[in-house]
C-alpha cells in the first residue's frame, strides 16, 4: 500500500513509518515540525519508499498520485505542547481531521485515527472501557487536547456514516519508548531525565493517581492490526498494568540506580486520578495485547536517552 502519515515527525508516528516500510508498504510523512523533529525521521533519508514533506494540515493539501490509506497522527499530545499550543492544538483536531478525512475521501482511501485516552477526561468508569462517554471538563486548560480529540472521533464516524468511508480509531493510552522528547513533560521523560541528572523526581500531588505503560513497539503493532480491521468504532490500545506515579518513581529509581530524592509539586488541574485501559476489545477483534515488560521497556527508552546525552557532549 501507499500510505499517508501526518505528524510523521512525532514520537509514535515516526516508529509507525518504520513499521510500514518493514511491512513492505510505502509512505509519505507529512509534519509542520511544530513538535516533531526531523531527527526522528534521519535515518529514513535514503529509504526509496519514504517521502516526506513539510506540510501543516489544517491547510488545504492534497497528495499527488495514488493513496491506500490515511493515517492521521498529527497533534501535540504532552501537556507541556498542548498547553503551550492550544488554538494549534484544537486546529489540528479539526481543520487537520477535515483535511485529511478529504483526502482519504478523494483518493478512496481507508482512514485511521489516532486518538486519545483523554477523551474520558477524569474517569468514574474504571477500567476505562469503549462505551464510556467520559468525565471532560469542557473548558478547561486541558479542553484544547480532550475536546479536539472528542471532535475528530464525531467528525471521523460523521464521514464513515455519509460518505461510506472505512474509517478506524484508536484510543490510545500512555505509550514510551525511544524517540520522546526528555522536555515534554510527560512523566516518564521527565522521571527519566531527572534520575539520570541526579534531580529530585517530581511527583504531583500525593503520587496516588495511577496509570499504565505501553512500550512504542506494541502500541504500534496495535495500530497495524487496527488500520487492517473493519471495527469502525473506538478501540483501546495500552497497557492494563496499572500502578502509582509514586510506585512507577520508585521504578525507575531502582532501573536507573538513581539516589534521586522524591519531591512533591500540586496536582495541576483536571489531572486524571485514573488511567487504565480494559483492552478486551483490542484482545478480542485484533488478537493483540501489549508483551514488552516495563523494565525491558524502561532499559531501551533509558539507553536511547543516554545516546541522545553523549551526542550532545559530542
Amino acid at each position: 500500500m501507499r500510505v499517508v502519515v501526518s505528524g510523521a515527525a512525532g514520537f509514535i508516528a515516526s516508529h509507525m513509518c518504520d513499521r510500514l516500510l518493514a511491512e513492505g508498504h510505502t509512505v509519505v510523512g507529512l509534519d509542520n515540525f511544530l513538535t516533531g523533529s526531523s531527527r526522528n525521521l534521519a535515518h529514513l533519508a535514503g529509504d526509496p519508499r519514504f517521502s516526506f514533506r513539510r506540510q501543516d494540515v489544517t491547510r488545504e493539501f492534497t497528495v499527488e498520485g495514488p493513496v491506500d490509506c490515511v493515517l492521521h497522527m498529527a497533534s501535540p499530545a504532552s501537556p507541556k505542547d498542548y498547553l503551550e499550543h492550544p488554538i494549534e492544538t484544537l486546529d489540528v483536531g479539526s481543520f487537520g481531521t477535515r483535511r485529511t478525512l478529504d483526502l482519504a475521501l478523494e483518493k478512496g482511501a481507508r482512514y485511521l485515527l489516532t486518538s486519545t485516552s483523554e477523551c474520558y477526561g477524569d474517569p468514574l468508569v474504571h477500567p476505562q472501557v469503549e462505551t464510556y462517554w467520559g468525565n471532560v471538563n469542557p473548558v478547561g486548560p486541558r479542553s484544547c487536547y480532550d475536546e479536539s480529540k472528542r471532535f475528530a472521533e464525531a467528525l471521523t464516524m460523521a464521514y464513515h456514516r455519509a460518505h461510506g468511508l472505512r474509517t478506524n480509531i484508536a484510543r490510545i493510552f500512555n505509550t514510551y519508548g525511544p524517540r520522546m522528547k526528555l522536555d515534554d513533560g510527560r512523566v516518564v521523560p521527565a522521571f527519566l531525565d531527572q534520575a539520570l541528572r541526579g534531580l529530585p523526581l517530581t511527583i504531583f500531588g500525593d503520587g496516588s493517581q495511577t496509570r499504565s505503560f505501553c512500550y512504542v513497539s506494541d502500541l504500534v503493532d496495535g495500530l497495524f492490526r487496527l488500520m487492517g480491521s473493519d471495527e469502525r468504532y473506538p478501540v483501546n490500545l495500552g497497557n492494563p498494568c496499572e500502578m502509582t506515579i509514586r510506585e512507577f518513581a520508585e521504578r525507575i529509581r531502582r532501573l536507573t540506580g538513581s539516589r534521586s530524592e522524591l519531591s512533591s509539586e500540586p496536582l495541576p488541574e483536571d489531572d486524571p486520578r485514573q488511567r487504565q485501559p480494559d483492552i478486551t476489545k483490542a484482545r478480542t477483534l485484533l488478537g493483540w495485547e501489549p508483551r514488552v515488560d516495563l523494565d525491558e521497556g524502561l532499559a531501551k527508552t533509558v539507553e536511547y536517552f543516554q545516546g541522545l546525552a553523549l551526542t550532545a557532549g559530542s
